[in-house]
């Protein structure tokens, strides 16, 4: 399993002041900043496009935005998040009827490939040859579009199936993920922790980022015993 990676999610934040929030996570620990691209067709919800992305790494020089694209139209986004300074392109399966092509495009503009599959999406549709020509595979642990809903256990059977078949890449999980249940995660297998309340809404995010690192590389350690 690769090393823990915490990827704290910006829809829980203050969004009227996102850039200097994202500069918090940053200096609290945080490897990565989550940007949830929602754009009311996949999903209900409208929230950021490439213009916010933009401004965010204009204020945020050294942000690694990891790009979580809730779209109906994955490919037509490439482009322009790559532009912002997106760094990590996560698309969803259930989106587009030519993933290979997609992760194709998002390596022409030299992002990291992200595949998602929803809850309802088993973890079969990811084929070997899918799962080996992306850099990480995200497991939503809630139905995408809304924060804030209750984690749901059951996903991460999928987590571990996919560690299984595919022992070196990142592994991330959304939703509903904070200190309590960061241990069952990591042991599922899951190295990158997307966590949204549980991290911004902390009293102490550095010691909730610390406490979350801790719980994964003792599980990552114990497992390389």
């Amino acid at each position: 399993m690769s090393k823990c990676i915490i990827s704290p999610s910006v829809l829980a934040s203050d969004l009227s002041k996102l850039s200097s929030e994202c500069q918090r996570m940053i200096d609290n620990g945080c490897d990565w900043l989550h940007m949830d691209v929602m754009d009311g067709n996949f999903v209900p919800n409208i929230t950021m496009g490439a213009p916010i992305l933009t401004w965010v790494k204009k204020n945020v020089p050294e942000i690694f935005m990891d790009c979580h694209m809730m779209v109906a139209d994955p490919a037509k986004w490439v482009p322009e998040v790559a532009k912002a300074g997106g760094k990590s392109y996560t698309f969803h399966y259930e989106a587009t009827s030519d993933p290979e092509g997609v992760i194709s495009l998002i390596k022409q503009h030299d992002m990291l490939v992200g595949l998602a599959i929803s809850p309802e999406t088993p973890a079969s549709v990811i084929t070997e040859s899918l799962g080996n020509a992306v850099d990480m595979l995200l497991v939503m642990t809630v139905r995408p579009g809304h924060g804030g809903q209750k984690f749901m256990p059951e996903c991460l059977e999928k987590v571990k199936e996919l560690r299984e078949r595919f022992p070196g890449k990142n592994i991330q999980v959304d939703g509903g993920v904070g200190s309590g249940n960061a241990c069952q995660c990591a042991r599922a297998g899951s190295n990158v922790l997307v966590a949204g309340t549980a991290i911004f809404g902390a009293e102490d995010p550095k010691k909730t980022i610390q406490e979350m690192r801790s719980t994964v590389d003792q599980v990552i350690a114990e497992q390389k015993k």
